[in-house]
């Protein structure tokens, strides 16, 4: 009997009887090469593909159904149903309008079959995924369904403004009031305490053409601590220039609050009402005071752990800011760059947006990226001490790799690599993976036409663009800077360089949020030592000027954190 890899389909390690990956019929020819869209049955062998419709199977029944079974013309629903939504301000018309239905189905959180709401979502005038809502207020998905917004099929760009919500009754709840461009997020918000929620936004690539089409997005989340980080991602990855958000009358947490205890007028004075995020111009106090709240409760946030213990207290990373790194050619700072990225990738959950032509093609890159991955050597050299990585462990950081960085390559089309064309690239990656860091690396590979300008007002005018950006879009930005040519000292050996000897003058120094020097030891007795110098850090919450020693594996080429009081 055949296996799937007769198909060239690659199962990719997972588990489980309905599994998406990748297409072998498309995904190497679509620009969104990363999309799982082929959906495999392991247990029958069939599969399908959402995307071009490839279907097959491994035995005798080769059909596959991977939508669920719903019926937009159920019978009218009971009494009881409709009396409920009644109470939430919600009509029959409405409630056809969007085709709830209502029926039996098993829930997991009470372990048995219970009666329950379904809210339909469709695509393309096709269900794709179920929600379901018991009369406990449980909920479920449809098994195996697709992840898109409720209310996908309403997005027709026939007015210039969206509303989204963070559930389905708030939907209903705007198109009770006369709104039409209504949608709301599958899976509501991120838990309060949830440290990394990066995936739960990817139904956001679904309809991206439909999205980049609004002037106005309003936003309308639930006014709790998970709405807000709802509404943060969302305008962080939609575009802040383009978002307002609703403000709910008194003792109202959401649209539905609002629609129950003060009528339609009042969720369309939301829409009316709503206000733009703060970017550019003059603010009050009363703009920012729920950040101010924020802060007199929880303190003032430091960055992420840069997964060396010794350095912490030194540097953190934190998103909105800038870190500009130089170090004498040969020192190691991309090597240590990479291994910063992976730390934040494996253990904040962290993606990135890397443009590093120097390491190019990107192959030769990703295998570097994969050696930190796995802890072992890429190829056999006399450096190693430990078995080379297998074939398999290559994959599956590979595997990794592809859910966290994201390389940044122009074509001849696109142009010489400017700050605005990276920024444009970086942008997009914002908004489908949600990239927390950007890498620029080196700074002399960005293509640079002065116009009217001299170097030291071009480099002013290109670092305030990529700051912002930063800020905007809530994006740390890693850019690598060489230093102007170094003369060494009476001992013959190279003092390390600051950030005031970087080639373009001294505004490196002075619009950088940090600023880091690695510098290599080569003398006799500490040629595998690196120095990290930081020499400036902007905010003290997220560290202190300091130096802290790395061992450099030569094997891996990772920097390791076991010196005695960092020497």
């Amino acid at each position: 009997m055949k296996t799937f890899s007769d198909y060239n389909i690659d199962l990719m390690g997972k588990v489980g009887t309905e599994i998406r990956v990748l297409c072998p019929q498309c995904s190497p020819t679509r620009k969104k090469t990363n999309l799982r869209e082929l959906c495999v049955n392991t247990e029958s062998g069939a599969w399908f593909c959402q995307h071009c419709g490839w279907s097959g199977g491994l035995g005798a029944d080769k059909k596959f159904y991977i939508k669920p079974e719903y019926t937009a013309e159920k019978s009218k629903l009971p009494e009881k149903v409709t009396e409920w939504f009644k109470t939430r301000g919600i009509s029959t018309n409405t409630l056809e309008a969007m085709k709830i239905g209502y029926g039996p189905i098993w829930m997991p959180s009470t372990n048995k079959e219970e009666q329950a709401i379904q809210f339909p979502f469709y695509k393309n005038g096709v269900v794709v995924n179920i929600k379901y809502r018991d009369g406990h207020k449980n909920f479920r998905q449809a098994k195996g369904a697709e992840k898109v917004f409720y209310g996908l099929d309403r997005m027709t760009n026939t007015s210039d403004t969206l509303i989204i919500t963070e559930g389905e009754i708030d939907t209903l709840s705007f198109i009770e009031a006369g709104f039409s461009e209504v949608v709301s997020m599958p899976d509501g918000a991120p838990a309060a305490n949830a440290k990394s929620y990066n995936t739960k936004f990817n139904f956001l690539v679904e309809a991206e053409l439909k999205l980049s089409k609004y002037k106005k997005i309003i936003l309308a989340v639930d006014n709790d601590e998970p709405g807000k980080r709802a509404e943060e991602e969302l305008s962080r990855r939609l575009g802040p220039e383009k978002c307002l958000c609703v403000k709910y009358p008194a003792e109202c947490k959401d649209a539905n609050d609002t629609l129950v205890k003060y009528g339609r007028r009042a969720v369309k004075d939301l829409v009316k009402n709503a206000t733009p995020l703060p970017i550019d111009g003059i603010f009050t106090t009363l703009d920012v005071l729920s950040k101010m709240k924020t802060l007199y409760k929880d303190g003032v946030q430091r960055g992420v752990a840069t997964g060396w213990p010794g350095m912490d207290n030194l540097y953190s990373v934190r998103p909105g800011e800038l870190t500009v790194i130089t170090g004498i050619p040969g020192s190691g700072k991309s090597n240590w760059l990479d291994c910063l990225m992976i730390n934040l990738a494996e253990k904040e959950d962290w993606s990135f947006a890397v443009f590093s032509p120097e390491n190019w093609p990107i192959e030769r890159h990703a295998c570097e990226l994969a050696q930190k991955i796995q802890r072992k050597p890429f190829m056999n050299s006399r450096f190693q001490t430990s078995g080379r990585m297998t074939e398999d462990e290559l994959e599956e950081a590979a595997y990794l790799l592809s859910e966290s960085v994201f390389f940044i390559q122009p074509d001849d089309e696109q142009g010489e690599p400017t700050v605005d064309l990276i920024l444009d690239l970086a942008k997009k990656e914002v908004f489908r993976h949600g990239i927390k860091g950007l890498i620029i690396d080196p700074w002399a590979a960005v293509s640079t036409e002065f116009g009217n300008l001299t170097e030291t007002q071009f480099i002013q005018k290109a670092l305030g663009k990529i700051r912002r950006f930063g800020r905007l879009n809530g994006v740390h930005i890693f850019l690598v800077a060489h230093p102007q040519k170094q003369q060494k000292q009476k001992d013959g050996k190279y003092a390390p360089p600051t950030m005031y000897d970087i080639s373009g003058g001294a505004h490196w120094r002075n619009l950088a949020d940090n600023g880091i020097c690695v510098h290599r030891l080569y003398e006799e007795g500490f040629k595998d030592n690196t120095q990290i110098y930081i020499q400036k850090i902007r905010f003290r919450d997220v560290g202190e000027i300091g130096m802290h020693t790395l061992r450099f594996d030569l094997s891996t080429s990772l920097y390791i954190d076991d010196l005695p009081n960092g020497r």
